[in-house]
């Protein structure tokens, strides 16, 4: 089996299509708000209560999802955790979570097939 190929469970397919759908439906939405010139965290925090309400949810579960993030790859050994960070910023959070949650799947994989009586 090629090394590209290799660890690739359906859970982490599953978190990699969501990663893709996250990242095409944002920026779809950041394109037109680019070409319609709006104010983009304007309209975040002054769109009425129900926009903020979704401002509020999804920044604390970005929040805490950050966290798990370097927690959990610190626990994992997965190197470069911070640029999933990082690149949430530019891209989305809907694109960086389920792909940290894919390869976190994968690396979880490939330790369970190296030594299966230690990690399950």
């Amino acid at each position: 089996m090629s090394e590209l190929r290799r660890h690739w469970t359906p859970t982490a397919v599953v978190f990699l299509v969501l990663a893709v759908a996250g990242l095409v439906g944002t920026w779809i939405f950041n394109a037109l708000a680019i070409v319609q010139m709006r104010d983009f965290v304007g309209d975040l925090v002054s769109s009425g209560p129900a926009v903020s309400s979704i401002t509020v949810d999804l920044l604390v579960v970005a929040i805490a999802g950050s966290i798990f993030i370097i927690v959990e790859a610190r626990r994992l050994g997965m190197r470069f955790a911070w640029l999933y960070i990082v690149l949430s910023g530019i891209t989305a959070f809907a694109f960086t979570y389920p792909l940290f949650l894919a390869m976190r799947q994968r690396r979880l994989t490939a330790r369970a097939a190296a030594s299966p009586a230690d990690h399950r």
